[in-house]
């Protein structure tokens, strides 16, 4: 998501780096070769194109929104199913011990730069690395309280001095005190790495709740209004309908599944309902028409609304929105980004192919 515009090194800098091929600057900048079409990693051994082919752009997103497309061979967001060794390790380690605070000094002591890590963050879960911690150790807290732990006790486990300053933090988050939480729900929030970029899932306790790409451009403000939908914060975090998610994409991905299993929530207007319950209808690897879909809402002509409809849908690839195309069979618009809704039917379509 666009998150306000990004300082960039000096372009002399920038320049000397991915002639370097410098895997130092992996994150800070990414560079774009206007000959190619591919936008690739500073680091990318493919690229040593002439200054004057290059663009330089802070994020993937903005890169993306300029027309082009990820490298396959530094695959710049991360495509091969795990994130940089470096974020994993800060994941681990913020898992492992919800009372940690790691500072840009202790970055700074790993080498690893704070500004790297605050634009990672921003752009595959939508907040600040501080934030990120802060909101992973109250998810734990609530998560704590719900199995019936000590206030006291939960409070000093995730890092909190005071039980008040705790119980702050809490009400701040979750809009209620720690005591009121014993059967507090919450969204909680995961970016899982795919073969069509970083995604975003979401799920309550009962059902996903949201799927979208990372770096759409209006993430942020979906996610606040996914709170306020359902009146819950949203939660850096797991649960075990996460990683069924995670899993059912995988075999997704992999061939191994054309329907998948996991519940899912999409409230919305009786309109959006009929529109994304027919959705769910359309058969793996096929595709139809929106004024087909029209049709099967029993709205015929109103092509623009389920066109809208479909732009609105909170979870991508499981409610398969990108299965209806224009009338002449072209694509159409996808809020993903045409490459991936191609990249998408042409995964299901090779692989129905090549099983009847």
């Amino acid at each position: 998501m666009i998150m306000g515009m990004k300082t960039l090194p000096p372009q002399a800098e920038m320049e000397r780096a991915y002639r370097r091929s410098d895997a130092g600057y992996d994150g800070v900048f990414f560079l774009a070769v206007r000959t190619t079409g591919v936008f690739c990693r500073p680091s990318c051994p493919a690229v040593k194109p002439k200054p004057k082919n290059v663009e330089y752009f802070a994020t993937t997103q903005e890169s993306i929104f300029a027309g082009y497309r990820p490298c396959k061979r530094c695959r710049p967001m991360d495509t091969n199913g795990n994130p940089p060794a470096w974020v994993a390790q800060l994941l681990k380690q913020i898992e492992a011990d919800p009372s940690i605070r790691i500072t840009d000094d202790d970055l700074q002591t790993r080498r690893i730069h704070p500004a790297k890590v605050r634009r990672y963050f921003k752009e595959h879960y939508g907040m600040t690395f501080q934030t990120y911690q802060r909101t992973q150790r109250m998810g734990q807290a609530l998560d704590r309280i719900r199995h019936g732990d000590d206030l006291t006790a939960t409070g000093m486990t995730c890092g909190f001095d005071s039980v008040s300053g705790f119980r702050d933090a809490f009400e701040r988050i979750f809009g209620r005190a720690p005591g009121k939480s014993r059967n507090a729900d919450c969204i909680v929030a995961q970016m899982l790495e795919s073969p069509v970029g970083p995604l975003i899932t979401c799920a309550t306790s009962r059902a996903v709740c949201f799927l979208e790409f990372a770096d759409r451009r209006a993430l942020e403000s979906q996610l606040r209004g996914l709170s306020g939908h359902f009146k819950l914060p949203v939660i850096p975090g797991k649960n075990d309908l996460l990683k069924q998610l995670r899993d059912e994409l995988a075999d997704y991905f992999a061939g191994r599944l054309r329907q998948f299993q996991v519940a899912l929530t999409y409230p919305g207007t009786p309109f959006q309902q009929k529109v994304w319950q027919q959705l769910l209808k359309i058969p793996y690897g096929q595709t139809i028409s929106y004024a087909e879909l029209a049709k099967r809402v029993g709205q015929p002509g109103a092509q623009r609304a389920v066109g809208t409809t479909n732009g609105q849908n909170r979870i991508a690839i499981l409610i398969p929105c990108h299965r209806v195309v224009n009338q002449n069979g072209q694509l159409g618009g996808y809020g993903g980004g045409l490459w991936r809704k191609k990249f998408l039917l042409d995964h299901e379509q090779r692989l129905l192919s090549a099983t009847t």
